[in-house]
């Protein structure tokens, strides 16, 4: 693209210089339009309005006269009444009854015919009741009868062809003539030349929209509605109402593309002239364009640049000049151009760039200024490096030399043509400082898919399509997601799980290692930080991916939450008794975690309470027997546990499709009772927050809104899609209440409480990866305030693999992940300044006759080794008995252990062996 008198150009583009207002700006052109014409007017509001539509072309309305024909001589002669003719077909002959009135100003054109194409269609343009176009008072129609100040002969009116009145407009009414007849007589001299021309009627009145409302780009942010989450869609672009622009990027645009836009009437003829002699003598085909041309060339999607082209093209335009106002086709040109840096129209351009928008009025705080709107205009000419010819481009990135030089080529039109005083650009300093750096490599189209985020965004299409709105409608652009994330609590979730973070315990362990962590809001269901891996098209170790066939992770003693929250249903108190000896059902063995009978202080006699904080096995698997293993799996599907997988196929199941008792113990026998069977990270964290929230369920879901921009480029919210929140008791309260009690009692116990005697709930657990339970596989923490809800999972990427801490010994559930959780509930409290808040006392529920407890009585109180007196909690008061018996640690960590002989905690146990949970 080259502009009119741009001293960089080897090409040049035709000038058609206009006389300027009192204030230096462009004056608008001498036909009324319906309303104000030229670009904008002035306006209260300081930068414009929208101009007036026009009728198009060959209809005039009512009163005025149309496209009248008598006789066909020729196909093509002069409308008797005055109206503008453009390229096309005309029959004209006497204006029938009803005909323009008197002093009706139009233009009309004459073509003969040539095969199939003729030229000149009348058209006849009303002249605005509105008042004067800007700065043109040979238009000025004011109030007053005939005679009168603006009446239909009174000074200032228009004269009609023939008549007597300005002799300025008259000329400039031949000059639009000469015009139309020029494009005639080349069309005409081209189609004689056989070059293959369709037919000019064809050009005329098939010209193809240009509908760039597909071509936006869809924005996914995070729940403070503004910071930008994911970019998507087919191009990077914004599009923006034409009249809501800021003036001084549109003034900008002119001066570096076209700055007699206002002025001329489409068409560069001596663009079209050399276009078609070069044609004919063998030289270079590449002619100048106005914007009006190239905005047209954009419309038709015309390609290459040859005589046939420019034929057309200036078709085209003189079509749009007929049909569209100077700001309409302003606004068009603006919203589709290509600026570089993978930005399509000028919004996203002012965004790439500056960081700016342009929608905010000049003066006001964030405003592009004259000098920044110029750097987004000097690009246009070419925005990138061309192989071809070796020029850079004009992005001050990679060719800042040429940049500035086309700068101040831009900010001398702008002066030139008023939209610039002397003074502002004796003062104008090249904006290095406000310019953002640009990385080539950095995507700019589907941001956030190649980042941590980028799961969400896999979240939020599945959602959209639940939603009725499917890839194919968000893909073409224009909406705006807003999601639930939080981008402290995002942001906290990757300095504590990830890998690449020097503040996460991860990133002092072999590569291979991967951490999973989600959290929610208990109140809402809103997933508040997701970190399930690198990127959004790797795997997602935190939750669903490949159609649902993976995803999961053995859950080990963590599961023992909804065992508790099933026993309390069935009236099970949390101090009844067990029996934490009875390891065996029948000649098969159940494991207790790799504990034996030395190792279980309260040996046939532990309560359910002193069971989940010491973490045995054993209570937990009679539990499930009593109620049958069912029951479990129905409280942990109540609780948010969608999704569990079988261990003799890997298959998961879709609790919330398929009754418990059709898979309980068909695919999940008692085992279930202390997480054998693997869940996701986001359905536990889900099941936490309903346990947190007093047994009120609310499913974990990503989308807050969802929002489309109306016609004047505001996002509306789409009604019936986002956020729809349905809160269920699935839980009575005060058995939860007794639940959290205990859970509250694990972080301090392993060694993990908050920051700021902040009470949360927690559970660890751990499962093996061995039938000799050397190694671990799987590594748990959950847990909850009032306001978060967190789960932790820490395992190996691909085939699993042993898990250890730095210092060698076995992973488990109260090492590393852990800490993730600890330092994720620090930070996120913290960062989303959230008061401390309690959970509800314990109430005592329960049936202290229950029929399913299989515990002896309470043992007299009995003094330990030397000082220590344990009394009734050993495990608690005797820290000492985590060890065995040769004083090892056990690696216990209140997690569990399970078989694995080598393979996925997917597999089956072997015969007679139950794993620990």
């Amino acid at each position: 693209m080259n502009s009119y008198d741009d001293p960089s150009s080897a090409r040049g583009r035709a000038d058609f210089p206009g006389p300027s207002d009192d204030y230096g700006a462009p004056r608008a052109r001498g036909s009324a339009r319906g309303g104000s014409e030229g670009g904008w007017s002035r306006s209260s509001d300081g930068y414009g309005s929208a101009p007036g539509p026009r009728p198009t072309s060959g209809r005039a309305p009512a009163g005025s006269s149309g496209r009248a024909s008598v006789g066909s001589s020729g196909r093509a002669s002069v409308g008797a009444s005055p109206g503008r003719a453009s390229a096309g077909r005309a029959q004209v002959g006497a204006a029938p009854p009803g005909a323009a009135p008197p002093g009706t100003a139009g233009r009309a054109s004459v073509a003969g015919s040539a095969g199939r194409a003729t030229v000149g269609r009348a058209s006849v343009r009303p002249v605005s009741p509105a008042g004067p176009e800007f700065g043109r008072p040979d238009v000025m129609e004011g109030p007053g009868g005939p005679g009168g100040p603006g009446g239909p002969t009174g000074p200032g009116r228009r004269a009609a062809r023939g008549g007597k009145g300005d002799p300025a407009a008259i000329k400039r009414a031949k000059r639009r003539k000469r015009i139309n007849w020029i494009v005639a007589a080349f069309a005409v001299v081209v189609m004689a030349a056989g070059a293959g021309v369709v037919g000019l009627t064809w050009f005329y009145d098939d010209v193809p929209a240009y509908d760039t409302t597909e071509l936006q780009a869809t924005s996914i942010v995070y729940a403070d509605g503004k910071t930008e989450l994911a970019k998507l869609g087919e191009v990077n672009r914004t599009l923006v109402p034409a009249e809501k622009i800021s003036p001084v990027v549109k003034n900008a645009v002119m001066a570096a593309e076209d700055k007699n836009f206002l002025d001329h009437e489409g068409i560069d003829l001596k663009g079209i002239a050399r276009a078609a002699w070069n044609n004919f003598t063998g030289g270079d085909t590449q002619g100048a364009s106005t914007i009006t041309q190239q905005y047209a060339r954009h419309a038709a999607d015309l390609s290459g640049i040859n005589y046939n082209r420019k034929i057309r093209e200036a078709v085209l335009a003189r079509k749009l000049e007929q049909d569209l106002t100077k700001d309409q086709i302003l606004g068009y040109y603006l919203n589709a151009i290509y600026f570089g840096r993978g930005a399509n129209g000028v919004e996203a351009a002012a965004q790439m760039y500056f960081r700016k928008s342009v929608l905010t009025p000049p003066g006001q705080k964030g405003a592009l200024t004259k000098e920044e709107a110029a750097v987004l205009a000097a690009v246009i000419k070419q925005p990138e490096p061309d192989q071809a010819t070796g020029h850079k481009g004009y992005d001050p990135a990679t060719n800042k030399e040429a940049a500035v030089e086309r700068w101040n080529y831009t900010l001398g039109n702008m002066v030139e043509k008023g939209w610039m005083t002397a003074e502002e650009r004796a003062k104008a300093v090249y904006p290095e400082k406000t310019l953002q750096k640009y990385d080539p490599k950095k995507c700019n189209i589907g941001c956030g898919i190649d980042k941590p985020t980028g799961n969400v965004v896999n979240y939020v299409r599945d959602e959209l399509e639940a939603m009725g709105i499917p890839s194919t409608e968000w893909k073409k652009g224009g909406y705006r997601i807003t999601t639930t994330i939080n981008p402290q609590a995002q942001k906290s979730a990757e300095e504590a799980a990830r890998w690449a973070s020097k503040t996460s315990p991860m990133s002092k362990l072999p590569k291979y290692y991967k951490a999973a962590l989600v959290a929610i809001d208990p109140s809402n269901g809103r997933v508040l930080a997701y970190y399930g891996g690198e990127n959004g098209t790797g795997y997602d170790y935190a939750g669903l991916n490949d159609g649902g066939k993976s995803g999961g992770h053995a859950a080990g003693s963590t599961f023992k939450i909804y065992t508790l929250a099933a026993a309390l249903r069935a009236e099970i108190p949390m101090d009844s008794r067990w029996d934490a000896l009875k390891d065996d059902d029948n000649g098969r063995k159940i494991s207790n975690a790799g504990r034996d009978a030395g190792d279980i202080r309260c040996g046939h006699s532990c309560t359910l309470e002193q069971s989940t904080i010491s973490s045995y096995n054993v209570p937990f698997y009679w539990i499930a027997d009593g109620l049958g293993p069912d029951k479990v799996v129905a409280a942990a599907r109540d609780a948010g546990i969608r999704t569990m997988f079988d261990t003799s196929k890997g298959a998961p199941h879709d609790l919330t499709k398929t009754k418990p008792e059709k898979l309980a113990p068909a695919e999940f026998d008692n085992e279930v009772a202390f997480g054998q069977y693997p869940v996701t990270v986001l359905d536990h964290a889900n099941g936490v927050a309903t346990l947190a929230n007093r047994g009120v369920y609310n499913k974990a879901h990503f989308i807050l809104s969802v929002e489309k921009r109306d016609a004047n480029g505001k996002f509306v919210k789409i009604a019936g899609k986002g956020e729809k929140l349905n809160p269920q008791q699935r839980f009575e309260a005060n058995q939860m209440d007794d639940i959290n009690s205990v859970l509250q009692k694990i972080p301090d116990n392993i060694g993990k409480d908050l920051k700021g005697d902040r009470p949360a709930t927690g559970k660890t657990g751990t499962w093996e990866l061995n039938q000799d339970r050397s190694d671990n596989g799987d590594a748990w923490m959950v847990g909850a305030t009032p306001q978060v809800a967190a789960a932790v999972w820490v395992g190996t990427e691909g085939k699993r693999r042993a898990i250890k801490e730095t210092s060698g010994k076995k992973m488990s559930g109260s090492g590393t992940p852990a800490s993730i959780w600890e330092i994720f509930m620090d930070l996120v409290h913290e960062r989303m300044k959230l008061d401390v808040k309690r959970f509800e006392d314990r109430k005592n529920t329960g049936n202290p006759d229950s029929e399913y407890p299989n515990g002896q009585s309470p043992p007299p109180p009995t003094q330990g080794p030397g000082n220590n007196n344990c009394g009734l909690l050993p495990d608690i008061l005797c820290p000492d008995r985590n060890r065995d018996r040769g004083g090892n640690d056990n690696n216990n960590g209140n997690g569990n252990q399970g078989p694995g002989a080598g393979i996925p905690s997917t597999a089956p146990p072997p015969p007679n062996t139950f794993p620990g949970g």
